[in-house]
């Protein structure tokens, strides 16, 4: 009797640990990952008019910091040439 007690027991927390691990990850899933999935599904889904609009202003604001006489703060210069000189000594 003692056995089929322990197996009934055994069988009983496998289920409510199972059925606590779906909620968990349903959970999960619909808080933290379907924002981000349909994020990625709007941007798959571009049309030729979506993209040719983002064209259009990446060239308009590339033009837009060319007229510019000076692109970066000093700072920000001073930053990027440290990172490209750490990157040239990496692929040396």
């Amino acid at each position: 009797m003692k056995h089929e007690s322990n197996l009934k027991i055994f069988f009983i927390k496998l289920i409510a640990i199972t059925f606590s691990i779906i909620i968990i990850i349903n959970v999960f899933y619909n808080v933290f990952l379907s924002d981000k999935l349909e994020v990625l599904n709007k941007l798959s889904q571009f049309d030729r008019e979506t993209a040719e609009m983002i064209k259009n202003k990446v060239r308009s604001e590339l033009k837009s910091g060319l007229e510019k006489e000076k692109i970066l703060s000093d700072e920000d210069a001073v930053l990027i040439k440290k990172f490209l000189k750490k990157i040239s000594s990496e692929l040396k």
